[in-house]
């Protein structure tokens, strides 16, 4: 094993181009970085293999080590010089990995290092908020808003990221991206979020959806409404149907204004007011959310 070590290390060296590393094959930097073995891999880079290897694809060990959610192994490459916005062929930096995998601590990791919330997009990859919500993990959501993950970042496959977390059918995280200010009737190819909800028969979706404004009368490039992609007699069927013959009321019409103005400051200038707190709970629909 120490022979082979020594072996990889030295083809790593002979490759190695200026700051971003060599085009070798996968190593066994890579694989320690991989599968977590965190003191083979500080031995290693004591030994001086090159933090910021890359295989033929510009897969670096610390793209390996985020995307199977290696805090630990992060840290020592990050320490080690390792670079936080590497982009691989594709395009996904290390913390577009960390949210696919639904990693908090890769991602506070990241981010600490100084890792970019906004990465530009490409037409091969989507921004790490897109990733957390089709992972799914709530908490990751959170981090890439309050981090200045832009909401309606717009990949060329799924629109922003509320339509590819409807798609999905991450409803926690469809809560998080409305309450932090994402437009509910954003447009993708002619369809909203509430088109993808009622194709999923996603009743809970829907009723959040629509609580923040959505329009249940929207039409895509077909011409059909969310309506028309329900099954008949099923529960997305009947919740659709009665939205469209029973609009909602006053009070809730207010909010969705209200929160409309303030878009993605809401939280932020509600915070500020000298209001009671049922007023308060109600404008962040705490109240059914």
């Amino acid at each position: 094993l120490a022979i082979r070590i020594i072996m990889e290390v030295t083809a790593a060296r002979r490759s190695f181009l200026c700051d971003i590393g060599s085009w070798a094959d996968r190593t066994v930097l890579h694989e320690a970085a991989s599968q977590g073995r965190a003191l083979q891999l500080k031995q290693l880079i004591e030994s001086g293999a090159s933090v910021n290897t890359v295989t033929t694809d510009n897969i670096t060990p610390l793209h390996e080590a985020c995307i199977q959610a290696r805090p630990n192994c992060a840290r020592l490459l990050l320490e080690a010089g390792a670079q936080v916005d590497i982009r691989t062929i594709h395009g996904s930096t290390p913390l577009c990995n960390a949210c696919a995998a639904g990693s908090l601590e890769c991602a506070l990791l990241l981010l600490e290092y100084g890792a970019s919330v906004n990465p530009s997009l490409t037409a091969l990859t989507a921004s790490p908020l897109h990733e957390a919500c089709i992972q799914g993990n709530a908490e990751v959501v959170k981090l890439m808003i309050t981090s200045g993950a832009k909401l309606e970042a717009f990949d060329v496959h799924f629109g922003p990221p509320l339509h590819i977390a409807c798609v999905k059918g991450q409803v926690e995280c469809v809560k998080v991206l409305l309450k932090a200010g994402a437009n509910v009737n954003s447009v993708n190819f002619h369809e909203t979020a509430l088109h993808h909800a009622a194709r999923s028969h996603m009743v809970d979706m829907i009723e959040l959806l629509v609580e923040f404004g959505a329009n249940v009368y929207a039409s895509d490039n077909l011409g059909k409404k969310p309506f028309d992609y329900t099954m008949p007699a099923s529960p997305s069927y009947a919740c659709l149907q009665f939205y469209e013959s029973n609009p909602l009321n006053l009070q809730q019409l207010c909010r969705i204004v209200l929160r409309r103005m303030l878009s993605t400051n809401a939280s932020e200038v509600m915070d500020q007011l000298n209001i009671s707190r049922r007023i308060y709970d109600y404008l962040q629909f705490s109240d059914n959310c």
